[in-house]
């Protein structure tokens, strides 16, 4: 379809248009964006981005679901996500009508509604919008500008049952994942005036989404590159080493010296008790805890709390090579010695890895990749 008659198409599509013509209107703008073609000509006729977005609000919610499931695809796409941002709805709105929201607030708009039929497929454009390493930034400057707020969002996530439309927004997960790529988002989680990562623990243990799971162990992994924190995370107050560990481990029966010395939330697991079933996600937990076991006193600590049991079943078990690349390299440093003069570093992140161990490195992790 030409530009043309995209633009031409565009008037079909505004909120005041007539219900017949805008919904097969949008139903042929959706059978384009699932395409690489439509997709390339869409992104370039600014009056459609404007009035997909507009249409978030119509008052049909058919309607407004075909917008939003045009704007996840559009979105999905890295050149769709970046024209999305930038798209000016103020001068390429159509004459006469009030100008939508940037289409991150007008997603924010519909997630904070408890009443929205949309509030999922804002969930997924979010999730899109922040993919991309390159707009982070510039998302959390809108949240920041906006009248909703970081807190509000973990709000919305962490109530249960907050939308009455049942809508899940499991992909809130993703999004705060996305967004604590961001030292200005990790700051926010890592409030130690505010409960923010202690409520956030518990969803890597959550069963009924894989979706939300991995955001959120994705959320923690980010929170522990912040080094001055790792003793807080460790300690009483936050208490993450067992939240990291539990979908680590499986049913194995320890010896009761063992079992006395892991943490109490991994003492005497439940036959029923099975592992993180996604690999990316048990490889996320390891380079979490890779990040925590940086410092000698950390490393100390972890040790202590005999976390070497539940890696080594942990290793024995897995079948995955990155999953197992991630256990070896956690390992090599952390429990192949048993001593920390051995180590001979108070930090592991200042020693400088020899020129062939790096090569090997590389070489196993381009091979990791290919796969």
């Amino acid at each position: 379809m030409t530009m043309e008659a995209l633009t031409e198409l565009a008037k079909f599509i505004q909120v005041g248009a007539r219900l017949d013509l805008k919904a097969a209107a949008l139903e042929h703008l959706l059978g384009l964006t699932g395409t690489e073609d439509g997709l390339t000509t869409i992104i370039e006729v600014s009056q459609i981005l404007v009035s997909l977005i507009s249409l978030l609000d119509d008052t049909s919610v058919p309607i407004a679901k075909d917008a939003s499931l045009c704007l996840i695809n559009i979105s999905a796409n890295e050149k769709g996500a970046v024209a999305l941002i930038n798209v000016d709805v103020t001068k390429d709105c159509p004459p006469l009508q009030t100008p939508p929201g940037n289409i991150v607030c007008q997603a924010l708009k519909n997630i904070f509604d408890p009443g929205s039929c949309i509030a999922d497929h804002c969930c997924m454009i979010l999730s899109n919008l922040t993919r991309p390493s390159h707009l982070i930034e510039t998302v959390i400057d809108v949240i920041e500008k906006s009248d909703k707020s970081f807190e509000g969002l973990i709000n919305v996530f962490t109530k249960n049952q907050y939308n009455k439309n049942n809508a899940k927004l499991h992909y809130l997960g993703p999004v705060l994942s996305n967004l604590s790529q961001s030292h200005r988002v990790r700051m926010q989680v890592l409030d130690r005036n505010k409960c923010v990562i202690q409520r956030l623990l518990p969803f890597t243990e959550y069963k009924d989404s894989l979706v939300r799971r991995g955001g959120i162990v994705g959320t923690l992994k980010n929170c522990c590159f912040e080094m001055d924190f790792h003793e807080w995370l460790l300690s009483g107050e936050v208490d993450i080493l067992p939240r990291l560990l539990l979908p680590l481990a499986g049913n194995e029966e320890f010896d009761e010296e063992d079992n006395d010395k892991l943490p109490l939330e991994l003492q005497f697991l439940p036959e029923s008790k099975t592992r993180e079933e996604d690999p990316d996600i048990r490889c996320i937990l390891l380079e979490a805890l890779t990040q925590l076991v940086a410092k000698r006193p950390n490393r100390e600590y972890i040790r202590d709390k005999n976390t070497y049991v539940i890696l080594r079943e942990l290793h024995k078990w897995e079948k995955d090579k990155k999953a197992l690349a991630a256990c070896e390299n956690l390992n090599f440093f952390f429990f192949n010695f048993r001593t920390e003069e051995e180590i001979g570093e108070e930090n592991l992140k200042e020693i400088e890895v020899p020129h062939d161990l790096q090569k090997n490195f590389d070489k196993m992790q381009e091979e990791l990749s290919r796969e």
